[in-house]
């Protein structure tokens, strides 16, 4: 064994022997000696922890220290009532303390045992008591906590395995605190007990044994019996403050000291308060200047120093923040922030920034909301965290759209005005600033408060700015879907539908088609707006014909045609007829003449002539249904639907081609013009 073991091995033998072995005198000042020391080096020690279980050694020391204070006690009883003195440290303690008067010797042995009993023991140990309760009651949640850490990969297994010996440790240690505060109060009790032995002893040895006279074995003994109390009581009180200390020790960055000058003396204008309180007490009371003035005068001094310093510290640390900004700024990551760019971006000059603020009545974040909320209803996906930011580079009363880190289009507002849009005709007394809708294009005019109700009762449509970039944020949203749409979103989109069909995606994915082809079908369907909410259907067809091919755009039409009363619905309303462009035969016989096959998948390769004439004769017929008030759409058959789309993109986006096999056979088809070459 080590010598450190073998010597409190040894120790703690000699505690039991010294209870039956006499020992002597010489050594019994030794041994109390040793008794205060090691009663101020467990202080101390407690002083500086900054948590409980850097002492855990404490319920046992705490046992140690106590069964070496009562050996103590019977060691110097034995010698006080054998041979009436007890060594030097004993009488000191008695006739010093004391101070030659026997009654102020037990007075203040009487309120030290007071001090310890019912002061801090009985304080310590319903501390430990409570924390003993509290530390079992919490250990559920802290091993759920680690367990959720541990599976969210926020550490790892031998940290959870750390972390929960912890938790067992404060339990344990608690537990036995709880117990062994018992020690001192027993220790305390015994204090008092010995105390009387020793008094009642001493008279009756001291008169019948020794032939005393009462008042030299009063002397004798009461001086011993109060000397032994204090110099027990004293290391008694040392260990029984720092059992208080312990239990009621929280979790901190530093020990005692530190957290005492930080916490209490750290704030200069409360210790000039106090200070001031203190000079006023000593001016206009009968206390004196002599007691209160130094003490004041030592706070003043200690505040402004402590201010002083205050200042300089927080001088470095903003030195120290500039240069680890400076620095950052030099090392290679910080460029990597610089890489991310946001989906959706909505920039605004300052003369719009009341449209963001919520102190001045605006409610855009708000409005956002509701149009993510909107496009997840309308189109099936979940629309990325808008960001919006003021732009000193914009004009005052402009707004900027983008679509990740570029831009897709702007618009000016003016906020004390309306925007009306014209009915069809216009009115003369309606006046206002003429401008463009900036969502769809149309003609319109700013208008002020005094002429709103005029415009509206001429049948204007007049919409406040707020609704007006809300409509062109959810139109641009809707225009740029598919490019909003990828492999994680797709991803999540699919874990949503695993959650209630979880063997339809696991027949799917990864075995038939993997995420980034079902990304690219979602994609081409958002593209020529249409919703893919209903992704139960759309996975279901995907995985039919996903043994068949692999090619994206065949795909797409077969989910095109599985959702035709989606699209029925979506170009009908109230079960009216569904106005159309029928494409004719020779057109339907050239476009289909025109699609080449190669390894990649068919495509269109139609010479410039050809595409000229249909863009011109399509536009001439979408211009009449146009002025006679229709929106029509584009009808051909389902071998060239996707082909004609394509040739129309660039130039007549947002008409829709549908094919036959994407129409419920309920619906009416109202044909206004038929396209042919």
């Amino acid at each position: 064994m080590k010598i450190k073991e073998l010597t409190v091995l040894v120790g703690v033998i000699g505690i039991i022997l010294m209870m039956i072995v006499p020992v002597p005198i010489f050594l019994i000042d030794v041994l109390l000696v040793i008794n205060i020391t090691i009663a101020l080096l467990v202080l101390l020690v407690a002083m500086n922890t900054q948590e409980a279980l850097e002492f855990s050694i404490f319920p046992s020391l705490l046992l140690i220290t106590t069964l070496f204070r009562l050996a103590l006690n019977v060691s110097t009883t034995r010698n006080i009532l054998s041979k009436g003195e007890a060594g030097h440290v004993v009488h000191t303690f008695g006739s010093f303390v004391a101070g030659g008067n026997l009654v102020v010797g037990f007075v203040v042995f009487l309120i030290l045992v007071i001090v310890q009993f019912i002061v801090i023991t009985k304080g310590s140990e319903r501390v430990a008591e409570v924390a003993a309760r509290f530390t079992l009651d919490a250990m559920p949640g802290k091993q759920m906590s680690i367990d959720a850490d541990l599976n969210a990969g926020l550490i790892n297994e031998q940290q959870a395995r750390d972390r929960r010996k912890k938790i067992e440790n404060e339990a344990d240690f608690y537990g036995a605190m709880d117990g062994a505060s018992k020690f001192v109060k027993g220790d305390a009790i015994a204090g008092i007990i010995i105390l009387i032995v020793n008094l009642i002893g001493g008279f009756i040895i001291g008169m019948v044994s020794n032939g005393d006279s009462f008042a030299e074995a009063a002397n004798t003994y009461t001086i011993l019996s109060i000397g032994d109390g204090l110099v027990s009581q004293i290391p008694a009180l040392l260990i029984s403050t720092a059992a208080g200390l312990i239990v009621t020790r929280a979790t901190s960055e530093g020990n005692l000291s530190s957290d005492i000058t930080s916490q209490i003396l750290g704030h200069p204008k409360l210790i000039f308060i106090a200070a001031g309180t203190i000079l006023v007490l000593g001016t206009f009371t009968p206390i004196g200047v002599i007691s209160t003035y130094p003490i004041a005068i030592g706070l003043i001094i200690y505040a402004i120093k402590m201010q002083s310093n205050l200042k300089k510290k927080q001088v470095e640390v903003e030195q120290m923040h500039e240069e680890q900004q400076i620095e950052e700024v030099r090392s290679p990551e910080s460029v990597i922030g610089l890489l991310h760019v946001d989906p959706i971006e909505f920039e605004f000059g300052y003369g719009l920034i009341p449209l963001a603020d919520t102190q001045q009545g605006g409610d855009l974040l708000d409005r956002v909301i509701l149009i993510r909320r909107q496009c997840a209803l309308e189109l099936g996906i979940v629309v990325p965290v808008i960001r919006i930011r003021d732009n000193i580079q914009l004009k005052p009363n402009e707004y900027v759209i983008k679509i990740k880190g570029n831009s897709v289009t702007r618009g000016e507002l003016l906020l004390n005005h309306y925007l009306a849009m014209s009915p069809g005709f216009d009115d003369d007394s309606v006046e206002g600033i003429e401008t463009t809708e900036p969502a769809f294009g149309l003609p319109a005019l700013w208008i002020d408060e005094a002429t709103k109700e005029r415009a509206e009762l001429s049948g204007y449509t007049v919409v406040d700015p707020p609704s007006v970039v809300a409509t062109h944020l959810t139109e641009i949203i809707k225009r740029h879907a598919h490019e909003l749409i990828g492999r994680q979103e797709t991803k999540a989109l699919i874990d949503n539908v695993k959650e209630g069909y979880p063997t339809l995606v696991e027949e799917l994915v990864p075995s038939i088609l993997s995420i980034g082809d079902i990304q690219k079908v979602l994609a081409k369907m958002l593209r020529e707006k249409i919703s893919v909410r209903d992704m139960v259907t759309i996975l279901e067809t995907l995985a039919d014909y996903g043994t068949y091919t692999k090619d994206p755009d065949i795909l797409t039409e077969y989910v095109r045609q599985a959702l035709s009363r989606q699209i029925t619905q979506q170009y009908t309303t109230n079960g009216e007829s569904l106005k159309v462009i029928t494409v004719g035969p020779s057109l339907e016989r050239k476009i289909a003449e025109s699609v080449q096959q190669s390894d990649q998948g068919s495509y269109l390769a139609i010479d410039p002539t050809s595409s000229q004439l249909i863009h011109h004769r399509i536009t001439e017929q979408i211009t009449k249904a146009v002025q006679s008030g229709q929106q029509p759409v584009i009808l051909t058959s389902p071998t060239i639907r996707m082909y004609l789309k394509q040739l129309l993109e660039r130039t007549l986006q947002d008409i829709p081609v549908l094919s036959y096999s994407e129409l419920e056979p309920s619906v009416e088809i109202q044909s206004l013009g038929v396209v042919n070459i």
